[in-house]
């Protein structure tokens, strides 16, 4: 998206995750480009006055930039505008058109740089593909590899302070003797468990920090929860050098839907929090009755490594977080495999029938 042009042959220099520079692909040259350490921590934006009426000052990508939009997948993507004849780099569908919006988007406060870089990311999915037993032999062979490329992909994080008052009932188990009959009709005791029901109540004040939602709509939501945690105390504040060389998705989750997400979040996280706190041996009838306050949020980038490729005639995709270098994916199954297990296991029924015999 962002171009930041190398001093010596003016190619466009991309930000390497390994020396944590921007680099010259062409040239090797690494540019003279300094991140500043010393602006702070990013800035919390309040989220009731972002929900009223965001400022101008705080949208839009601080350089020139094109929007399109794949009309397969339907993610949105930002690139330099100089860039032309790109594919999807989420399904590789051609199908794309220019994205328009009504408002300009607003600004990441933060971006979470790549530590993984390239080679590192090609080895380790083809190591993952020979971990999964039932995958085709030849797919960590295949050079499928070559055409995994990198994106910065929108999260929302979100703080609140929170004071949560709770009610429940609390069970307390004990047991009594009950007198039966056993299958002979013989006369038994035997201890049957009963519950003591007593009112509970309590409170829970706990702060959420950087609690994320996912803003992209361009990768399932399965595989990139498996990627996660994304360091987000790593976050440095906004900085293009940073995008450059990576092509950034335009977030599709906006923020009042990501805010209503992040409270369901907050909702079922309060929920264990509380049930923690009631006494006794189990419960029942928990309710809670959460007061937000101080509530903030900050947009930020975070980086994947992204293999979208085909087998056969179905398309997989694999996931890698860019800074932990962590794998998620989908995978073709060797039906030959299937078959020879499936063998294995018949055989292994009839030898035990037959010691049985």
């Amino acid at each position: 998206m962002a171009k930041h042009s190398c001093p010596a042959c003016g190619a466009q220099a991309e930000w390497h995750p390994g020396k944590q520079k921007l680099v010259c692909p062409f040239c090797g040259t690494e540019s003279p480009y300094a991140i500043d350490r010393e602006t702070g921590k990013v800035r919390e934006i309040d989220l009731v006055t972002a929900l009223r009426e965001l400022p101008e000052a705080e949208r839009g990508w601080q350089t020139d930039k094109r929007s399109v939009q794949c009309q397969s997948c339907r993610a949105v993507m930002v690139f330099d505008p100089t860039r032309v004849g790109q594919n999807c780099e989420f399904c590789g569908s051609p199908a794309l058109v220019d994205y328009q919006e009504i408002k300009s988007p607003i600004r990441p406060q933060g971006v979470l740089p790549f530590r993984v870089d390239r080679n590192r990311v090609r080895d380790d999915i083809r190591g993952w593909w020979r971990s999964k037993w039932f995958a085709p032999g030849r797919l960590s062979k295949a050079a499928l590899v070559d055409t995994v490329h990198s994106m910065y992909i929108p999260y929302w994080t979100f703080d609140a302070q929170v004071h949560c008052p709770w009610e429940a009932e609390a069970g307390y188990h004990y047991y009594v003797d009950v007198e039966g009959r056993d299958s002979k009709g013989n006369r038994v005791v035997r201890k049957e468990q009963r519950t003591r029901w007593e009112p509970a109540s309590g409170v829970v004040d706990h702060f959420f920090d950087d609690d994320p939602v996912p803003g992209t709509q361009g990768l399932p939501l399965e595989l990139l929860r498996q990627v996660e945690p994304f360091p987000t105390g790593d976050v440095v504040p906004y900085d293009t050098a940073f995008l450059s060389g990576h092509v950034v998705e335009h977030y599709k989750v906006v923020l009042i839907e990501a805010a209503e997400r992040s409270q369901q979040q907050m909702h079922a996280a309060l929920e264990q929090l509380c049930a923690r706190q009631i006494p006794g041996d189990t419960y029942r009838n928990l309710r809670i009755f959460p007061s937000l306050s101080g509530r903030t949020f900050k947009h930020v980038l975070v980086p994947i490594w992204l293999l979208t490729y085909n087998y056969g005639s179905r398309a997989f995709q694999v996931i890698v977080n860019g800074v932990s270098g962590k794998i998620a994916g989908k995978y073709p199954i060797s039906v030959w495999k299937v078959i020879f297990v499936a063998i294995l296991v018949i055989i292994a029924v009839l030898i035990v029938l037959s010691m049985q015999n």
